[in-house]
């Protein structure tokens, strides 16, 4: 027996699904989304980006409060209560996970808690928490389940020693020595609340650099930081064990030269990327072609090689990036309603939440250099910032690359004070097909961080002002 029939349904309740959802619904098409979580938002809201950047937040007023004397604030003595720390955390999920729901009450989405997969192409058996069984049909349907934490090749993550980002969201105590392994964007975020908290934090890294894909000058500076924070790095290692005992994890690593490292520690942080979760939803049964990586093929239109299944997301190629499954989201949405949704991919921004932060947009200089393309480079460093002196937090610097003939905007990249706000008037002005002369001469408030992006602007006509 058949349930209900759907004009459209989300496998996955992510920042994709649940934006898809409400976008379906406002468009006028009956609804459903299924998560098996039991509760919505996906690995970001849940485990991911708002607990970790609440953390991030916490730890560094921790961090900020105990140098206040240095600047004329004295205070008594500071102590870290963890769990009080843990517990504002999850507040701040459990509000926002609940703000998802009421928006799909109040945007009338049908919301199931189980897990789907699919009985046929238009069929989708939920099965909840009670193995109680749910069959409902579907015109079209959107896979959104997202990713998962990958490990290394027989290494089992256990979620109290050897951990993923998830089980470091959850320490019940500071490490002492924590070891993460992979210098990306989630491995050095974590990396930083922990040494911030008090924990003595290594990074072990199979590449020459850390946060791969990013533009090599700003990710150089980022690693000068992170080591005068404290934070130490072993590059060019390889992971060859890590083994569990009494004491805490031993891991072992050779380098390049073939010598081989020991490290002792408390907690190893496995950070060594994420994978797309196909798995479970039945997709050989009824014909959904799968890439190499497993993730789903799709076209332009986001449509699989079947006419009536679409994917969106970490299930597909592109950045694993929340905004991007945002926006995917949204445009295979009314691309089904028959609109003409897109997304630039161009124009999509990663932010790490680190401090200072780091954030990019467009091409890097390596990929520029590669192309062959001719261009022009403009930077202003922190330094020189009014704003950022002031309230000394000067570290760091905003480039920006544009086209040697037309001066557009190819890329910038921002290491410095609140880099994942101020990289938002880059994608506008790249949206929008801008030069550097464009933001140049648009006139910035002073004092403000913002005045670094115009002085870059400036710079690449060679003009700045204020250096």
């Amino acid at each position: 027996m058949l349930s209900e029939k759907f004009q459209a349904v989300v496998i996955g309740g992510g920042p994709g699904g649940y934006v898809c959802a409400i976008r379906l619904s406002q468009l006028g098409l009956k609804t459903a989304c299924i998560e098996s979580r039991g509760s919505l938002g996906g690995t970001c809201l849940n485990v991911g980006c708002i607990p970790s950047k609440s953390l991030l937040n916490l730890s560094e007023e921790f961090h900020k409060v105990k140098g206040l004397a240095n600047k004329g604030i004295e205070v008594g003595d500071v102590k870290l209560n963890l769990d009080k720390m843990m517990k504002n955390k999850d507040k701040a999920v459990t509000v926002l996970t609940k703000g998802v729901e009421f928006l799909f009450k109040k945007n009338k989405v049908t919301y199931f808690k189980g897990y789907g997969s699919f009985k046929s192409p238009k069929e989708i058996l939920i099965k909840d928490n009670d193995n109680k069984e749910t069959i409902i049909e579907s015109e079209k349907t959107i896979i959104a389940t997202g990713s998962v934490a990958t490990s290394l090749p027989g290494i089992e993550i256990d979620e109290q020693k050897i951990v993923s980002s998830t089980g470091a969201l959850k320490l019940e105590k500071v490490p002492n020595k924590m070891i993460v392994v992979g210098g990306g964007y989630i491995g050095l975020e974590m990396g930083s609340v922990w040494s911030r908290l008090g924990s003595e934090v290594q990074v072990v890294e199979f590449l020459d650099h850390i946060t791969p894909g990013m533009d090599k000058e700003i990710s150089s500076e980022f690693m000068k930081i992170l080591k005068k924070q404290g934070i130490k790095f072993n590059m060019q290692n390889k992971v060859e064990t890590i083994k569990k005992n009494k004491s805490g994890v031993a891991v072992s690593t050779v380098d390049k030269e073939g010598n081989k490292n020991n490290f002792d520690c408390d907690v190893v942080l496995i950070s060594v990327g994420r994978r797309a979760n196909t798995e479970g939803l039945n997709l050989k049964s009824i014909g959904v072609e799968l890439d190499d990586r497993k993730r789903i093929k799709t076209d332009k239109s986001f449509k699989t090689n079947l006419e009536n299944i679409y994917a969106i997301g970490d299930v597909i190629s592109g950045p694993m990036l929340a905004h991007k499954a945002e926006d995917e989201g949204i445009a295979v949405a009314e691309n089904i309603a028959g609109q003409s949704g897109h997304v630039n991919y161009d124009t999509i921004p990663g932010v790490i939440y680190t401090t200072p932060e780091v954030a990019a947009i467009g091409k890097t200089e390596e990929q520029l250099k590669d192309s062959q393309m001719k261009y022009k480079v403009g930077k202003f460093s922190f330094m020189a910032n009014s704003r950022a002196k002031a309230i000394d937090d000067a570290e760091g610097f905003v480039k920006i690359l544009a086209d040697e003939k037309t001066d557009k905007v190819l890329g910038a990249h921002i290491i410095g004070p609140h880099a994942g706000e101020l990289i938002a008037e880059i994608g506008v002005a790249m949206e929008f097909g801008a030069s550097s002369e464009d933001i140049a001469r648009t006139c910035h408030a002073h004092p403000t961080f913002s005045e670094a992006v115009k002085e870059a602007a400036l710079s690449v006509d060679k003009r700045a002002i204020h250096s």
